[in-house]
């Protein structure tokens, strides 16, 4: 490393926001972005460490010394070749990723680590605005065509990477625009929709085809698929939402967050008119789940202009430290707070949600809540049991269920055939991504449920390879870890 001492010498620095009264005005990303010195600063406390745990906590195998490395010498197109070659997107995941790495990394253990995620991002920038990320066809096409059904990061990442081996990738999308849950999840001030396109852009150039509004196993069949089409993988997300089956479900105001902040993304990019419109203005809401997703419905119910906003967790508050028996360097359940939370939301923990109540034309406006306990037995899950005496009514006109997913949709499966497990992810395994079903593949969250965007790249890459070595014989597509391509 360029700069041996630089982790005793500077201290660990993130990009800043912007007031919450200015950002919350509108639905911009609101970083301010550090001065190149601050960021070389950055790359230097990279630690000479000997064995780079950062590279087995990033899904994609970054090689993170190398870029952060480069960073320090100024070395920006080469820092943008190194991200590039292990990671198809990292505007997506310098922006989105919770940062395992950081929490695998050594100077982790006894100071606070290299901030690799805003280091990515910046690169990623660099190369952007510098004009170095260009498109590259393949100067060879191998006659072999391949379908990816879902155009979010794991379909994304699939499509690039069999495209860069010279196959024809067509790319089949049921919502309006490609992106999957980057454009119709993530809000737009944690990720403006231009960072999508403008990558889009690129893949189409490289001569990727999208098909959007294409719902595969209702616009199209699984059999017309089979007939045109030498491979197909499978990358949808993870769909099915968890419902809270309480009294009161069923009214008025009581709403999926998967249904409130999709039809938000659409209002920004300029879509008015809607079935059913959901808005949190002037509306004590009440957001059931502490997830990301949660934090998104926290962030656009305050941009909407609710009246007030809370947070429920049915887990216990985790520490800010690393518990105990989730040692470095594993990913540590500790307490989180993002941007949103800091905005303006009240967060109430061990909170169980026992009925939603109406008023006599069915719309929301109240419901009661119980304290719970998490009791421990030798061997056995922890048992939630309802505190006697703690059942508490509030006021409540808007409650977003933000409780996670328990699977995926299984139109196309069934037609093919798929095999699948107890929570419904298609039967694959990691050691060639092939379903029971010759041919077709499946990667990402409907392989292993719902998880992070840098896993649902890496799965696309991985899936490729073996995509590749089934239409070929052979492939020289990477593997995890493995440097791709020097590609920008």
């Amino acid at each position: 490393m360029g700069k041996i001492t630089g982790f005793l010498e500077f201290d660990r620095k993130v990009e800043s926001y912007e007031p919450v009264e200015q950002r919350v005005q509108n639905y911009k990303e609101f970083t301010v972005p550090m001065e190149e010195k601050e960021l070389k600063e950055q790359g230097a406390r990279c630690m000479d460490c000997g064995i780079p745990f950062c590279h087995s906590g990033c899904p994609l195998g970054n090689l993170i010394p190398d870029f952060n490395d480069a960073v320090y010498r100024g070395k920006w197109e080469k820092a943008a070749r190194i991200l590039h070659s292990t990671n198809n997107f990292p505007e997506f995941t310098g922006r989105l990723c919770p940062a395992p790495c950081e929490e695998a990394c050594v100077l982790g253990i006894n100071e606070n680590p290299v901030s690799i995620e805003n280091i990515e991002k910046n690169i990623v920038e660099t190369a952007f605005e510098k004009g170095w990320v260009t498109a590259t066809p393949p100067t060879k096409r191998t006659g072999k065509k391949v379908a990816v059904i879902g155009s979010g990061p794991a379909g994304l990442a699939t499509a690039q990477q069999l495209n860069r081996a010279g196959h024809a990738v067509t790319v089949f999308e049921r919502d309006e625009k490609p992106g999957g849950l980057l454009r119709y999840g993530i809000p737009d001030f944690k990720m403006e929709k231009s960072v999508i396109d403008r990558r889009l852009t690129v893949l189409k150039e490289e001569g990727i085809e999208f098909k959007c509004g294409v719902h595969v196993g209702i616009d199209i069949k699984a059999e017309a698929l089979k007939n045109d089409f030498d491979a197909i993988v499978l990358c949808g997300g993870a769909t099915v939402r968890r419902n809270l089956p309480i009294k009161g479900s069923d009214l008025n105001g009581v709403v999926q967050a998967m249904d409130f902040l999709p039809q938000n993304n659409r209002r920004v990019d300029g879509i008015t008119q809607f079935d059913k419109e959901i808005m949190a203005t002037d509306k004590n809401v009440i957001v059931i789940g502490g997830g990301d997703t949660g934090s998104d419905c926290i962030g656009t119910s305050i941009r909407h202009g609710a009246k007030s906003v809370s947070n429920f967790e049915i887990m216990p508050m985790a520490t800010t430290d690393r518990p105990e028996n989730q040692p470095w360097p594993f990913w540590p359940m500790r307490l989180r707070t993002s941007s949103s939370h800091k905005e303006g939301a009240e967060r109430f923990f061990s909170i169980s949600t026992k009925e939603f109540i109406g008023d006599k034309d069915g719309n929301l406006k109240g419901l009661i809540t119980a304290e719970v306990e998490w009791i421990k037995q030798p061997g056995q899950r922890p048992v939630l049991k309802e505190i006697e005496g703690t059942e508490k009514e509030w006021k409540c006109e808007l409650a977003l269920l933000a409780m996670g997913f328990t699977g995926s949709e299984m139109t196309i499966a069934e037609q093919l055939g798929l095999e699948s497990d107890v929570r419904t992810n298609i039967k694959a395994s990691e050691s060639n991504y092939k379903t029971n079903v010759d041919g077709v593949f499946v990667a990402g969250d409907q392989r292993r449920g719902q998880s992070l965007i840098v896993w649902a790249i890496s799965e696309g890459r991985q899936a490729a390879h073996h995509v590749d070595k089934y239409l070929m014989g052979e492939s020289a597509l990477p593997l995890k870890g493995e440097g791709d391509l020097p590609r920008v």
